[in-house]
């Protein structure tokens, strides 16, 4: 019941949304744009489900997070026995996390999850413990996760199509997820070879299919059929595209972005800089914004921003610049009449000029006279 009333409340928060013109085949799916969270297209986007191997989203952002890349972990027994999609690790063997983290998104190794599991999470079960905690901070609500690879050894091992936007869109804010995620081939040490381990990347949308794709995670179990999470960009626009039991899952996301990205812009709402549209005398030419901000909407929607500015009242003995606080209010954004941003309002104070001890004033005239402040 707590459960079910938090969902609500959440769903009541979220970024407006609309339907893209496309309609995926997908069980489930949804279309969100990076910098926002507004859903362009959803279908069935919050039914749990199994999730296969884009599980793996959340064990390369823990193992990225836990500021081990450039340490060394060692291969254990279980990591190789490991079943299914592997990279083909050693017993014993000692390799960088950074390198596995690679292993794990572009080939899918599930070795390899194990050996991150337990190099960063000390154990399998510390490593799961680690990745639903990291969930509930971020507001997957409907997620829980059993294992590092998303293989069907659990029952109790889950997620919805809008709980893997969500961590897909916090994953994409770090810069080193960003490059593994979009990187088509790596090469890595085999310590028991002559020749290199190259990996190529099965994300066909980054490798071959779709030009503005720029990462993503595959994922197939018998059970939980195929999953695909991917992301892409174009014009300035960044977005995410997830599907769960998508047999046709490479064009549901093509499709989807190709709606997306010709039905949406961002627009921008507030620009950095003077605010011109306040009453209050005494922020006149003084109040700004430090950054624009926009927002994703159709060109029948631009006329459905509103922007209200919400000040302090002055103070009577604000007399002087300094008296003022830096942030004297807010710029509150509005679309379709739900609050979706809230900014900072600065003011601008004149610099403070430095005064000078009695002692400095001497040392300045010493130092004019020495010659130092010449030319030579």
């Amino acid at each position: 019941m707590l459960l079910s009333c938090i969902a609500a409340v959440l769903a009541a928060n979220l970024p407006a949304k609309v339907q893209a013109a496309y309609s995926a085949s997908s069980g489930s799916a949804i279309l969100m744009e990076q910098s926002t969270g507004r859903i362009l297209y959803e279908k069935d986007a919050y039914t749990k489900k199994r999730i296969a191997s884009i599980t793996k989203i959340m064990t390369a952002i823990l193992a990225i997070e836990s500021g081990k890349l450039d340490t060394k972990a060692k291969v254990s027994e279980k990591a190789v026995r490991a079943e299914g999609s592997s990279i083909y690790l050693q017993p014993g063997e000692k390799i960088l996390l950074e390198d596995l983290v690679y292993g794990l998104m572009l080939r899918s190794g599930n070795d390899s999850a194990v050996a991150i599991a337990e190099h960063v999470g000390g154990s399998l079960e510390g490593f799961v413990y680690l990745m639903n905690k990291k969930a509930e901070e971020i507001g997957m609500i409907n997620t829980h996760f059993a294992n590092p690879h998303g293989l069907d050894d659990h029952e109790e091992h889950y997620s919805t199509a809008y709980d893997m936007a969500v961590l897909t869109r916090y994953a994409m804010n770090n810069e080193t997820y960003r490059k593994i995620a979009g990187t088509k081939m790596h090469r890595a040490p085999n310590p028991n070879e002559s020749w290199d381990r190259v990996w190529k990347n099965k994300n066909r949308l980054l490798t071959e299919m779709y030009e503005y794709c720029t990462g993503g995670k595959t994922g197939y179990t018998k059970r939980a059929k195929r999953t695909l999470v991917t992301t892409a960009s174009k014009d300035g626009l960044d977005l995410i595209a997830v599907t769960l039991n998508g047999p046709d899952d490479w064009n549901d996301h093509i499709g989807m972005y190709e709606s997306g990205f010709k039905e949406y812009s961002l627009k921008k709402v507030v620009e950095q800089g003077g605010i011109r549209e306040l009453e209050d005398t005494a922020y006149e030419k003084k109040a700004f914004l430090k950054t624009d901000y926009s927002y994703p909407a159709s060109e029948n929607e631009k006329d459905l921003f509103r922007v209200e500015y919400k000040m302090l009242k002055p103070s009577g003995s604000w007399k002087e610049d300094k008296d003022f606080p830096d942030v004297v209010g807010r710029a509150i954004v509005y679309f379709e009449n739900k609050q979706v941003k809230s900014l900072p309002i600065y003011y601008e104070k004149e610099p403070q000029k430095e005064e000078k001890s009695f002692l400095d004033f001497f040392k300045s005239i010493f130092m004019t006279i020495a010659g130092v402040k010449t030319d030579g």
